[in-house]
């Protein structure tokens, strides 16, 4: 009789818990869609880019592949570009050890005479330009070591710490770049 009611529980112990997590995953679907710990927003669908999406200015030899890149987009260099440009540099800085893990990027439709150590200077391909052209101008985008643009910020509301803390958190978790 002891044996019968050892294996029940044994049983019980190992199919509960599956039955529990099924169900609440059923009857609660938004517990695990809703919030995210990211504070820039998921570019959905995602943009991969190939090599030739970018085309680098003369002095000015890059590639997304390999390193996360803070890439900012816009059609020409105002204040608020220069302005968003120090503050990626201070970003790259403020990462510490993993700032060799980060390059920076202005992608501008124009041209610029704006000429900074570190700074990659390109201008988007048709194609490229057209898919981003679904996000307001100035924006910031992070683009992952693939070469996958992945989060973007709204530049009404970019906060530079929270690029930060998006930033922080993917390089402690990531394994590649």
């Amino acid at each position: 009789m002891n044996s019968k009611k050892e294996l029940w529980v044994l049983l019980s112990s190992f199919i509960l818990p599956i039955a529990l997590g099924t169900a609440f995953f059923y009857w609660n679907p938004t517990a695990f869609t809703g919030n995210t710990v990211n504070y820039g927003e998921f570019v959905n669908p995602i943009i991969a880019t190939k090599e030739q999406d970018v085309v680098f200015a003369k002095g000015s030899k890059g590639s997304l592949q390999g390193l996360w890149t803070l890439a900012y987009v816009t059609n020409q260099c105002d204040d608020a570009c220069i302005n968003t440009l120090k503050d990626m540099k201070l970003t790259r800085t403020l990462v510490n050890e993993n700032m060799r893990r980060i390059q920076r990027l202005l992608l501008i439709n124009g041209t610029t005479d704006i000429t900074e150590p570190g700074l990659l200077i390109a201008q988007p391909s048709e194609a490229l330009r057209q898919q981003l052209g679904r996000f307001p101008n100035n924006t910031l985008f992070l683009i992952d070591p693939l070469g996958n643009v992945m989060l973007h910020y709204n530049p009404q509301t970019l906060v530079i710490k929270l690029v930060l803390k998006d930033l922080k958190r993917l390089l402690k978790l990531s394994r590649i770049g």
